[in-house]
């Protein structure tokens, strides 16, 4: 544990390093009406700071920086024990606002925590398996094709196009929305194909012509592994942070971002409360430089999504944390009053 000098010095030097980008001294250290140290004092604190690998020296300068084992100690030690609870009311006022699309609700939401922080922000829809399917439609485009519109208990909306066989009459169609939506209701979307395959087909068999052609048609409909949404804000913020001003440094991480499968896994481990990675201590090579600050929200029982933030090691942890702190809290109140409005 570093002592209460130590603290004091290697907060004040964090703080006035995420404001400027810029390597601080001992002087403007000193200068500070919290600081009632001598110039000599402060000096050997930095010094003893630099040696124990809480601060780093840059080669153009006297001043010192903060490492990331720094950064660690400050957001477990400095931060962790004066957050507040903070408040926004992002999602209550779009619900309010009747923002009535889940999507748009989620999307939105990634939007302005990018604004208020300057940072890239990501939010992890909950898992698609988990929600049930509300309704069905099938819409014909063509005489050989069709579009099959899934609207989920989530406000989910999903479109999967086919191949509709000419032998497949528009009764018999008509026949088997029918029938889908009376025994695929309240379905997950994970047990569509086990569904369909023990209750649906027998039903087809009863009522439908060419049962087995129109089986091979919803078996390419919703035969399919479910995708897992990602909502994105402020992809090119971090362009406008001095640690990312190389183009050729910052290029493998929209390389990343380009990859959703990649995005997906860095946020789908599950995690209760706030979550801070720093730096090296991220898996993904490309965030290497950054920051990772992500948290949880609940939907519904037993769906979670994930909030995330990334931005450079001289984050604004305090600022970020507490406001994905209110956010996650919000989301979830938020989606339980959209979902008791719009999902029943």
């Amino acid at each position: 544990m570093l002592t209460e000098r130590q603290l004091l010095i290697l907060q004040v030097i964090i703080d006035d390093f995420i404001e400027s980008a810029h390597p601080v001294g001992s002087r403007a250290i000193y200068k500070k009406d919290e600081i009632s140290l001598s110039a000599a004092t402060i000096r050997n604190v930095m010094a003893d700071l630099e040696e124990l690998g809480y601060l780093e020296k840059t080669h153009s300068s006297s001043g010192r920086v903060p490492s990331e084992k720094g950064y660690r100690y400050y957001v477990d030690n400095v931060i962790g024990s004066s957050m507040g609870k903070g408040n926004l009311s992002i999602m209550r006022d779009l619900v309010r606002d009747e923002f009535i699309d889940f999507e748009k609700l989620v999307q939105k939401s990634a939007e302005v925590l990018s604004d208020l922080t300057n940072y890239t922000s990501i939010i992890l829809g909950p898992e698609i398996f988990e929600t049930k399917l509300k309704q069905l439609q099938i819409v014909p485009l063509t005489n050989h094709s069709a579009v099959a519109i899934l609207v989920t208990d989530s406000g989910h909306v999903e479109h999967r196009s086919f191949t509709v066989p000419a032998e497949i009459s528009a009764s018999d169609l008509e026949k088997i929305v029918n029938i889908l939506n009376d025994r695929l209701h309240g379905i997950s979307l994970a047990r569509l194909p086990e569904v369909i395959t023990k209750e649906v087909l027998s039903l087809m068999q009863m009522y439908v012509h060419d049962f087995e052609k129109s089986f091979q048609y919803l078996k390419s409909a919703f035969f399919q592994e479910q995708p897992v949404k990602l909502y994105i804000g402020g992809k090119t913020k971090l362009l406008t942070q001095p640690e990312f001003n190389d183009i050729n440094k910052i290029r493998a991480f929209y390389q990343m971002m380009e990859n959703e499968d990649q995005v997906v896994n860095l946020l789908k481990a599950p995690q209760h409360g706030i979550k801070v990675t720093i730096g090296n201590e991220n898996e993904i090579e490309e965030i290497k430089d950054f920051s990772l600050i992500t948290a949880s929200y609940q939907f519904g029982s037993e769906q979670k999504g994930t909030i995330a933030l990334l931005g450079p090691t001289r984050m604004e942890y305090r600022k970020v944390i507490t406001l994905l702190n209110a956010l996650s809290n919000e989301m979830t109140d938020a989606l339980y009053l959209w979902y008791k409005n719009n999902g029943e």
